[in-house]
């Protein structure tokens, strides 16, 4: 049997404390998230990505990526970024689900901000998406490093 850890009092305040942290960082990507969602929304988004999709289907059929009505596509991600936020609560607390699912909801994220900045690049203008690109990038990052902090004492 492994022997009992014991937390010290500055351990456990700055355990605490990462958590506050990591658990604001949550909310920054999350509200970083939904700001890119209104951008999208508010620059037709779906103007540009739904006729890519089809054009990409007709070379490829087996192309996994759907078209979206905007009522649907709005509902969705409405509905994840508030179960995103709703999660708030257990990152505050550095519930270890929520300090695993970070990883990949980070990497998502920054995929998703460098995917709006090249589409600029690609298309030679501001693509819809692309001003709130670099928030999602630097909250990723943030809860990264965040997460990183909540380790403060090996398991």
């Amino acid at each position: 049997m492994g022997a009992a850890r014991h937390v010290s009092g500055a351990d456990a305040a700055a355990m605490t404390g990462n958590s506050r942290q990591f658990g604001l960082a949550w909310v920054a990507l999350s509200l970083a998230l939904a700001a890119h969602v209104v951008d999208e929304a508010m620059t037709a988004f779906l103007d540009v990505y739904n006729p890519t999709v089809e054009s990409i289907r007709e070379r490829v059929p087996w192309f996994p990526m759907p078209v979206f009505t905007f009522d649907v596509w709005i509902a969705g991600l409405s509905a994840g970024v508030i179960a995103l936020l709703a999660l708030s609560p257990l990152a505050y607390r550095g519930v270890q689900a929520l300090r695993i699912a970070a990883y990949p909801y980070a990497a998502v994220m920054v995929l998703n901000g460098i995917g709006h900045l090249v589409a600029s690049v690609y298309l030679g203008r501001w693509a819809p998406g692309a001003t709130t690109a670099p928030l999602l990038i630097v909250a990723s990052g943030w809860i990264v490093i965040a997460e990183r902090r909540t380790r403060l004492l090996p398991v």
